[in-house]
Parts: structure tokens; sequence; C-alpha cells
């Protein structure tokens, strides 16, 4: 025997018999037992199962959790039996996981999911199917068609003819589902890339380009008499933005940071400006410009209508990323703060943020169904020339049919039940911007426009001493109170009863240095204008705890 469990374990052999009997049914009795205790708890009482078996973060460094998680060796024979293994997600695992569902997490765009997704989510897995090709998922590549339909519809509303000619196009795509929005954001800007090196009248007629799909982008460059290519996006773009720079190779010092007005949004007058200086320079191609629905760090959404009329006067390529905000579209009374997204060439949206699927599903959309012609691919063994298959046209290959899920919750729920959700979120954002501010020892830094919004505690006695101080002084000061915001939030994540984030932003135009700000996300609908006020006592209270006795 090679180690001790082993030697413990004698019954636990890796043969054919046991294999089938595992691979097909529970080992037996008590295996069932286990498996039936805790599905039930999780399939018809989800977020009691969370609140009692998954803290919001549990007191334990991170150092001395890796200690449990040394060993490299993987046992010829079995460990555990099946029930063993459950018990131990249950007890060993979920306690130090991190309780994203608790409505006291309002730190991160991971929030809860409602508690049919598990159920939704169960039996996609158990289908497995694989919507790369037809022959592995039929039915579902024709649903997820549709449901890409239903949301295309939703963003840019083109006519019921429209989207009765592509609904089921064999031709056409209107879109992808997605890993997430980073892979959403890369696969938009990877079709603005080659359809921007595939305009033949910036191109020389005796050129033998074959396109930069196939030639590279070093020719694509010399084709084009371009030195290099860029793509604008604000300062509060997702780094994911910066990524596909890098992966489409253009360099990821070639995404260009647009700067932002005192809201948090993209300075148009300086995007302008950008552009008539590339323009002037004539070397430099503009692939695309990016505007943000609901900034990671923020929620603002950028002036859309604006940055759409820019594009359309430059023959810019417009996406937006959107895999924040999108969704507020469901919403009658918030629909309008997207004004302008039509307008866009494609557009991201994440499944798994305020549509709550579970993780991880994003998606992409494109205005026009051709497209996504420019990145098909093909193969003899799985996309062939002709086909249908949806994983011609995708970055991803193989993937589940996350599209089961999001019809299934749109038909559960509705768009107003959505709709009641977003409203909810903004409209608790705006009730916790109005507490903080009446609070002395807090400061709201960015004002909610969605469901996001920054502050920072700022003791009076700082406050006072910044209006009347110098430049150097505004600094030294600014990091004292950045100091103070650090530790209480890292102490309250410890303390493991509720969850903020922390950011660092420049709080308007022409700002040097940064500050430190406390990042809230309202999100799950559980969490109410009583639980934000007692996560502000909690910090509160960790502020007057931990600095009066360091006066002391």
């Amino acid at each position: 025997m090679n180690t001790r469990y082993e030697k413990e374990n004698l019954s636990l052999v890796a043969d054919w018999k046991t294999l089938e009997r595992i691979f097909i049914r529970p080992e037996d009795d008590e295996c069932r037992k286990t498996l039936v205790k805790y599905m039930e708890q999780i399939l018809f009482g989800l977020h009691d199962f969370l609140k009692f078996n998954v803290g919001i973060t549990e007191e334990i460094s991170l150092k001395e959790l890796t200690l449990g998680f040394q060993n490299t060796i993987i046992n010829k024979n079995p460990e555990k039996k099946l029930a063993d293994v459950i018990s131990d997600i249950i007890t060993v695992i979920a306690p130090r996981a991190v309780n994203v569902a608790s409505p006291y997490f309002v730190g991160h765009m991971t929030a809860a999911i409602p508690f049919f997704m598990v159920h939704l989510k169960a039996i996609t897995a158990a289908l497995n199917q694989n919507v790369v090709k037809l022959e592995t998922s039929k039915v579902l590549s024709v649903l997820e068609r549709q449901i890409l339909a239903k949301i295309h519809r939703l963003i840019f509303k083109e006519s019921n003819e429209f989207y009765k000619r592509h609904v089921q196009s064999i031709d056409t795509s209107l879109g992808n589902f997605t890993t997430c929005g980073t892979t959403a954001n890369l696969t938009a800007l990877w079709v603005a890339r080659n359809r921007f090196f595939s305009s033949r009248d910036k191109l020389d007629t005796d050129s033998n380009f074959r396109g930069i799909e196939q030639d590279g982008l070093i020719a694509a460059m010399h084709s084009y008499s371009l030195e290099k290519a860029v793509i604008l996006v604000s300062e509060r773009g997702h780094f994911s933005l910066k990524k596909a720079g890098g992966i489409l190779g253009i360099g990821n010092k070639n995404v260009i940071p647009v700067g932002v007005d005192a809201k948090q949004k993209m300075d148009i007058k300086k995007l302008n400006g950008i552009i008539k200086d590339i323009k002037k320079n004539g070397k430099t191609g503009i692939i695309s410009i990016v505007g943000i629905a609901g900034a990671t760090e923020t929620g603002t959404i950028d002036p859309l209508c604006d940055i759409a009329d820019l594009c359309e006067e430059h023959s810019i390529n417009f996406h937006v990323d959107a895999a924040w905000g999108g969704p507020v579209l469901l919403s009658e009374k918030y629909a309008h703060l997207l004004k302008g997204i039509e307008n866009a060439d494609s557009v991201t949206i994440d499944a798994h943020k305020q549509f709550y699927l579970p993780m991880t599903s994003g998606m992409i959309y494109f205005k026009n169904p051709c497209a996504l012609d420019c990145i098909s691919y093909h193969s003899n063994y799985v996309n062939r020339a002709g086909s249908v298959d949806l994983g011609i046209k995708s970055l991803e290959g193989s993937r589940e049919a996350h599209s089961l899920i999001l019809d299934s919750a749109l038909k559960i729920m509705g768009s107003r039940g959505y709709a009641l959700m977003i409203d909810h979120g903004i409209e608790t954002a705006a009730q916790f911007a109005a507490e903080i501010s009446k609070r002395e020892l807090f400061e709201l830094v960015t004002k909610p426009e969605t469901n996001i919004l920054t502050y920072r505690i700022a003791p009076p006695s700082l406050k006072n001493k910044i209006s009347g101080s110098g430049l150097r002084e505004k600094i030294k000061i600014n990091r004292v109170i950045d100091e103070i915001n650090i530790t209480v939030q890292r102490k309250q994540r410890e303390a493991g009863k509720s969850f903020v984030s922390r950011t660092r932003l420049k709080r308007k135009p022409g700002d040097k240095y940064g500050i430190v700000v406390l990042r809230s996300v309202i999100m799950n609908p559980m969490t109410d204008i009583n639980i934000l006020k007692e996560i502000l006592d909690e910090q509160e209270k960790i502020f007057f705890s931990v600095f009066r006795r360091k006066k002391q």
C-alpha cells in the first residue's frame, strides 16, 4: 500500500464492477440517504441552506487555509465513498466558501440566485448538451437561437419582419452565448478588428492582402498603410478590454482610456479631441469605441447617444459593454438610462449578473446579423462548411446550454419579475446613498445611477483639514483616510457578518491621485435599507474600536 488512507480503506478498489456501480447509481442506501439529505435542502431551501452552512467569510487566513490543501498525489484507488465526499463538501468546504447569497454581502457583482436556478442548472448538467454542434444539442441549438433573438429584440428593437427572417436563419447569427463578459467583449472586438481590416475602400487595390484573420496583423497594417490600431474606452472600462488588446495583437497600451467627467462618465469632448488627433495623424486606425453601460466600479452609464453620433460621423464601430447594466432594459422605469444602446454595433450582457443565472454565462449581440461571418471557422470532424452548427461563429468550442436556463428563467419570472429586482436595486442604492450622506463619519463619493455606489469613512476632523490645505497636505491627509478605509474594510470582511469591497478612484477630472473608496453593489432582492444601516453601524463600530484604541 502506498498511503495510510489506502490501508484504512481496503474495500475501496477501482475495478470495473465498482466503476459500473458508481457511474450509474448511488453506491448503497447510505449514500442515497446522504444525497437526499443535502440535496433536498439545496433544492427546496437553498437560501436557508447557505445561511446555515456557508459563512459570508470565515475568520481564517489564506496561509492557514492552504495548509489543508498540500497533498499533490492522485490515489490509484478511491479514497472515499460518494456519501463521504458529499459530507466533506458540506462540512469542510462550504463553511470556508463565501456566502454570496447573503443580503449582507454587498461588495461584488456575484450574488444570490433564485432557488430554482439550481434545479435548472442540474437538469442542464444532466442533459449535458454541447451546443457547439447540432449533433450534440439538436433542439437546444434551436432554442438558443430563439432566446438570442428575444434579447436582441430587447436591445435593438428591430421590426417583426426582421426577427421572423433571422430567428432561425441558417445563414445569419444575432449573437452568441459565451462563458462570461470577458469572452463576450473579446468576441465583439475580434469582429470589430476583422471588419475594420476588411473595408476595401481603405485598402490599396494592388494589395494581395487576404484579410487579417488569414494573413495576420503585420500584413494588415502594411496593406492599410497604418502604424498601429487602437480601441477607445472610458477610464471606467473593464480590464477585459485591455486583455482583448493583448489577445488581438494590437497591444493593451493601444486600448486607450478616455477621461471621464465629474459623474464618472466618458467625457465626450475628450473623446472627440482624441478622434480628431488620431485622424490628423493618418497612421492610426480606430477599430472601435467602447461605451460602458454600468461601470464595474461605479455603475455609471456613458452617454451612449453622444458616442453613437460620433461613431456614425467618423464611421467607427461602436461596442457597448453592458455586461452589468444590460438587464436594466427590462425595467419600464429605468430602461431610459440605456438610451442609445440600440445604435451600437455590438452589445455585451452577462447572464450571470443581473439575469441571475449561475456562473458562468455571458452573451454577445450584433446589430448586423452577418457580422459574425468574419470569425467563422470550420472543421471536417465537427463544424463542417454548410452546416448550421453554432460553434462555427463562436470563440468557445464546447459550451453548456445556458440558453435553456435563461429561457426557463424568463418564463418563470417574466420581464416584470426581473424588472422588480432591477428597480429594487436602483431604489435601495438611492436610499443607501441618502443614509450615508446623513452620517457624519461617512462621505458619499459617487452617487448611484444604477445600483452601485462608492463612499468612504472620512472623520470630520480630517475632512475639515482637507478643505483648507494645499495639494501636498491634501495628499497626506487622504493617505491617512485611505488607511482607515482599508483597515475597516478588511476587519469587517474578517468578522464574517457582512461584506463591502473597495477600490481606488480619482474623484474628478484633473486629480493626480485616487482615493480608496468602499464599493457597494445592491442586487440581492433581500437586501434592504435596514440591512445596509447595520453594515454602516458595523463600520462605525470597527472604526471607533480600532482608531480610538490607537490614539490611547
